[in-house]
């Protein structure tokens, strides 16, 4: 099977069935996986083959103790510079475990299988891997593109509602970054839909991959046009340090109506774009409301770690499938919710 996307000649993306991709992208030689307990109790046949690293579940365990333990379980195994990582599961399995593969002994191949929409639309496509520090969204990290990414769709089943939803903010903010389509396909859906026509839903995923893939081929490291896929992110960061209770996607559907406020504000969207993001984000089911007070969230801002030289690099949508990115002071960001 040909890969549906390529990011770099480095990275291949395959859309399908895990079964019938497997097989043929697992280089030859010894394989060790990672993954979690859910995944391993769902997904059991798959994983048996080859022996198993486990790790926790949740934001929590995305900490540099977890690649410790990852890393003495390596050397418990003998894992050397031949062993190939697999890591099977959500965005959380594989942040970690590509940035362990990706720093045990200086760096081992490593590819994923993304079992959650979230990760298929953005956490495991674009080569970042990374931990939290002290509840700082991926202080420890690198550019490190997995050899490939297997997004099945028919693994998205499992998924409670709450964590498609999030991958649907992710969904959202790839289609008003680049892709006014994408947008208006995702409007003329429910959240059922989205949920329950397999082939629709393969289409979502790909336009969505379509978008991160065109940018990370342009600009893999983050020094320009990728700041981009960053929409939302530098308030919903915030709001996850603040509120653990919020995860990702909801954070981020957060993030993006805040800044599509503020982007009105600056005179560079249309009050009827903006009108158009909120609602689409309130009928896919998420709650737009900060989770604390902005002063808070502003507080946190200040350390997001993209800021360069005492700036933020703010991303604003421009239009439906458009945005720029300013640099602003964290005094300019701040005065934006005033």
């Amino acid at each position: 099977m040909k890969p549906t996307f390529n990011v770099r000649e480095q990275s291949e993306i395959y859309i399908g069935p895990t079964a019938d991709i497997l097989s043929g992208v697992l280089p030859e030689g010894r394989v060790i996986v990672v993954s979690d307990a859910t995944i391993d109790r769902l997904y059991h046949p798959l994983l048996a083959p080859y022996d198993t690293v486990l790790i926790g579940a949740g934001e929590s365990i995305k900490t540099l103790q977890t690649v410790e333990s990852i890393y003495r379980r390596f050397i418990e195994l003998g894992a050397d510079r031949s062993t190939f990582v697999l890591a099977v599961g959500g965005g959380i399995v594989t942040d970690v475990a590509g940035f362990a593969a990706a720093t045990y002994m200086r760096g081992l191949s490593f590819g994923f299988v993304s079992t959650t929409l979230l990760g298929q639309v953005d956490a495991s496509v674009g080569g970042k891997n990374g931990v939290n520090v002290d509840g700082y969204k991926n202080m420890a990290g690198t550019f490190t593109q997995p050899r490939f990414v297997i997004c099945d769709p028919a693994l998205l089943r499992t998924l409670p509602d709450r964590e498609f939803r999030a991958g649907l903010a992710e969904v959202v903010k790839a289609a008003v970054i680049a892709d006014a389509d994408l947008f208006a396909c995702i409007a003329q859906n429910t959240f059922g839909q989205l949920r329950s026509d397999a082939e629709l839903l393969a289409d979502v995923v790909a336009a969505a991959i379509r978008v991160k893939t065109d940018i990370v081929g342009r600009d893999e490291r983050e020094r320009g046009e990728r700041r981009k896929l960053n929409l939302g992110h530098t308030l919903a960061h915030a709001i996850e340090k603040c509120s653990p209770a919020m995860n990702h996607g909801e954070a981020v559907a957060v993030g993006t109506a805040l800044i599509a406020d503020a982007a009105v504000r600056l005179g560079v969207l249309p009050d009827a774009d903006r009108v158009r993001i909120r609602e689409l984000l309130a009928r896919l089911g998420f709650d737009l409301t900060p989770p604390v007070a902005m002063p808070l969230l502003l507080k946190e801002v200040v350390r997001d770690k993209k800021r360069e030289d005492g700036l933020l690099h703010v991303v604003l949508p421009v239009g439906i499938g458009d945005c720029t990115v300013r640099p602003m002071t964290p005094e300019a960001f701040a005065a934006l919710f005033d």
